[in-house]
């Protein structure tokens, strides 16, 4: 089959590529290379440099396409807030554009990487697809509006669409120099590059909010899961179903550690009802955080 991936230099993109390679398919990669790294190439795929943001280039690419992954975006929380507009062409226009180019072309499925980010702070423990959306940054709003052009107009221009709501994505490649406020930079990333440069381990306001850590290689399954299924127009949570404090994770990291001031816009707890994806996907998380953290690069 031939596959697409944008944003497939980037953290989550990279890895759905090496396992759509690893499953014999052919894999165009577009990315504009703003936050993506070449480090994170797969070989066998082709790079197509280009930016979501500009339809008539990116159009050409999407014949012959079998399976769109749209990954490509500004996964950033923080400075969402200092630039929401950038982020709104991006993350909003640049998804529109994906559904324009994939449109009349036959495509199979094309999976989108929602977030979370879109429940807020959520009242519903363990949160389902069905919890209230509370955006509390541009960002998650953005992503929310981003899957609902693909519910929307997915539908209306015959593309089958699947959303997936991650959480708290950690593993290889997570930390970028380019990108380092990335909304999938999980603090697992950050507290190993501070402590492998002999930093103190920074923990946003006192460290009892928790998080649902979800490896980027089950991630990537489940975007392979979501493609290749019967499925179509629906949301799927993508997480592990178990919330660990930032103090705990700190602790795990062997390493001196000191408080800042908390952020704007980050829920204080996160925990995912995987119930729906278990049942229509038949995907479950494969790898724990103690594993995951042992597979850190």
């Amino acid at each position: 089959m031939n596959c697409l991936v944008t944003g497939g230099a980037g953290f989550i993109g990279s890895h759905v590529v090496d396992l759509l390679v690893s499953q014999g398919h052919q894999v165009t990669i577009i990315d504009n290379l703003l936050t993506g790294d070449t480090k994170n190439l797969n070989p066998r795929a082709s790079l197509i440099k280009a930016d979501m943001r500009d339809l008539e280039q990116i159009k050409p690419h999407f014949k012959n396409i079998d399976f769109v992954f749209h990954l490509a975006a500004l996964p950033r929380i923080q400075p969402s807030f200092d630039d929401p507009v950038e982020h709104e062409e991006v993350n909003v226009i640049g998804t529109i554009n994906c559904l324009l180019a994939a449109k009349g072309n036959n495509i199979k499925k094309l999976v989108y990487s929602s977030s979370a980010a879109c429940y807020g702070s959520p009242e519903e423990l363990p949160t389902s697809e069905n919890a209230k959306i509370s955006c509390l940054s541009p960002y998650a709003l953005q992503k929310y509006a981003g899957e609902q052009y693909c519910m929307i107009l997915g539908e209306r221009y015959g593309i089958p669409t699947i959303a997936l709501r991650y959480f708290n994505a950690y593993g290889p490649r997570s930390f970028s120099e380019k990108n380092p406020q990335n909304a999938y930079t999980s603090v697992i990333g950050i507290f190993k590059r501070k402590k492998d440069n002999g930093e103190p381990l920074l923990i946003t306001g006192d460290g009892e909010q928790t998080r649902d850590f979800v490896h980027v290689h089950d991630i990537a399954r489940a975007n392979y899961a979501a493609a290749t299924s019967d499925k179509v127009y629906e949301i799927y949570n993508v997480g592990c179903g178990e919330s660990y404090s930032i103090n705990h994770i700190a602790k795990l990291f062997k390493a001196p550690y000191e408080h800042i001031p908390e952020r704007q816009g980050e829920a204080r707890t996160t925990i995912s009802n995987i119930d729906k994806i278990r049942r229509d996907l038949n995907w479950s998380p494969s790898i724990n955080l103690e594993k995951g953290l042992s597979l850190l690069d």
